[in-house]
């Protein structure tokens, strides 16, 4: 918990920074909607495990209002996929449990343009997650545990605009202490390219 607020601190200073950095004649404001697809690292205990399998496709919808050149709130919906663990569990045989996660999130983002079409950009703010744990046990029926939380998420990215209306995206996003029930709490990693339409 609390490498992810020194991280989140760091990326609201960098938010902070790109927000006041460089002159903001010229701007662009407006509505901006866009999709992004890539891959999720759930950070799973695998100590004990016989199967882990962390990562999976992952892909998520935004949409936002650039008030300026550097300053932006963005409201977006990501589904993280799967992760799954397995091994034994003496007295009962084996057991696997498969974790789904989908989230809200609501951040400001901050953008500091580049030479000509590139800009970099921070982004930090909450996410609202819901989290399904299946359990498969020996022995016993399949079991559904869920739970939702609320934390925190950041991420950086670079842009680079092919049109005034059309860019594309590249980012790293993590999304803190995902809670999934009993089984305790995970960061998500997200590395996605996506595409950004304004209108």
């Amino acid at each position: 918990m609390m490498s992810n607020l020194k991280s989140g601190l760091a990326a609201l200073g960098m938010v902070s920074l790109i927000t006041w950095a460089g002159p903001t004649l010229a701007q662009d404001t407006g509505f901006y909607a866009g999709i992004a697809l890539g891959q999720s690292k759930i950070n799973i205990d695998c100590e004990g495990a016989t199967t882990c399998d962390e990562k999976d496709t992952a892909w998520k919808i935004f949409g936002g209002y650039q008030l300026n050149r550097n300053f932006a709130v963005e409201l977006g919906y990501v589904n993280f996929g799967e992760g799954r663990v397995a091994g034994a569990a003496p007295p009962f045989g084996t057991a696997s449990v498969t974790f789904e996660s989908t989230a809200f999130e609501l951040v400001a983002v901050g953008m500091l343009p580049l030479a000509d079409k590139f800009s970099l950009y921070g982004k930090i703010g909450l996410y609202r997650a819901d989290t399904d744990a299946d359990v498969t046990l020996t022995g016993f029926p399949p079991a559904t545990e869920s739970d939702s939380n609320t934390d925190l998420t950041f991420g950086v990215g670079v842009r680079f605009d092919i049109t005034r209306n059309l860019g594309l995206r590249a980012e790293w996003q993590r999304y803190g202490d995902v809670s999934a029930s009993d089984f305790g709490e995970s960061d998500i990693d997200v590395i996605s390219l996506g595409v950004l339409f304004r209108f």
